[in-house]
């Protein structure tokens, strides 16, 4: 609760910053005296940017199951020998976490993992029976480690924040960029023209694709943090090294689209800047040169 408090704390504060600065530069007075209100607006634009991202928080789980056909690990009657083994090692790295103990599946795919829930203690693992027929038991519990530290890191919920934040700005803005192209340059005094709705289109396209930038650069950062925590919850970074050092020479598992930010290795991006996950080699780099685990 108190990373969230002072997420939003700082977010208001980065608004009230930008709106004192729009009126300085006379940009909300111009839009307020020409009927545009800005209180108003900021409010519809957070409504709409995080009602979305809350919502699908919340359904995560359920759309995780759904999208990759994950089964449940039954906690009292695991089917086989591998499915007590995965219960208990997620189990125990979960106490040692100090969160609840989350709800482990099993997905029929190529080797990958990933952590989804909108809480610290009713999350989900769940892990692929490609990663499971590729690694060996210490690498297995390095990658459930990682989404284990996934999941303590509160990483879900505050990726969720990011995004409604910046989905916000992208709406407030995107109005703002059009109601003043309609009015200023189009001089349409009449409400709103066609010119103020094509603006906001190709605002929110341009204005999404740049915040997408910023998900991104966090969502990077967030693995570079699960990896540091599987090593600390294993006691030895070598595990976690192994593990990555083997993803590296393997295809990573197509997830789902809403679920790629949340596997253990990421597919290739087109740039680095749209990556959700580091190169492997700069994720080993960086256990490598930790100074303790």
């Amino acid at each position: 609760m108190k990373r969230i408090f002072l997420f939003l704390l700082t977010n208001i504060a980065v608004m009230v910053v930008l709106s004192a600065s729009m009126n300085v530069l006379g940009v909300g007075r111009f839009l307020t005296a020409n009927g545009l209100d800005l209180t108003q607006l900021l409010i519809f634009s957070a409504l709409v940017g995080f009602t979305g991202s809350i919502i699908s928080l919340l359904i995560s789980k359920w759309m995780a199951k759904q999208s990759t056909g994950a089964r449940v690990i039954d906690p009292q009657a695991p089917a086989n020998a591998r499915e007590a083994w995965l219960l208990d090692t997620v189990h125990q790295l979960a106490d040692r976490a100090g969160i609840g103990r989350p709800e482990v599946a099993i997905y029929d795919g190529a080797p990958n993992a990933f952590a989804t829930g909108a809480f610290k203690n009713d999350a989900l693992v769940a892990v692929s029976t490609g990663l499971l027929d590729s690694m060996t038991e210490e690498e297995v519990a390095a990658v459930l480690g990682h989404e284990v530290a996934h999941v303590a890191n509160g990483d879900m919920i505050t990726l969720t924040l990011i995004q409604g934040v910046v989905n916000t700005f992208v709406i407030f803005f995107a109005r703002i960029v059009g109601y003043f192209v309609d009015r200023a340059v189009l001089k349409n005094d009449r409400g709103v023209g066609a010119g103020y709705y094509v603006t906001v289109i190709v605002c929110e396209i341009v204005f999404g694709i740049l915040a997408s930038v910023i998900v991104a650069w966090f969502s990077r950062q967030r693995e570079y943090r699960a990896d540091a925590g599987s090593a600390s919850l294993l006691g030895s970074r070598e595990p976690m090294i192994r593990a990555l050092a083997r993803l590296g020479g393997v295809e990573a598992g197509e997830l789902p689209k809403a679920f790629k930010a949340s596997g253990i290795s990421g597919t290739r991006s087109i740039s680095a800047m749209f990556a959700s996950h580091p190169p492997i080699a700069a994720r080993i780099h960086a256990l490598q040169a930790a100074q303790r685990i």
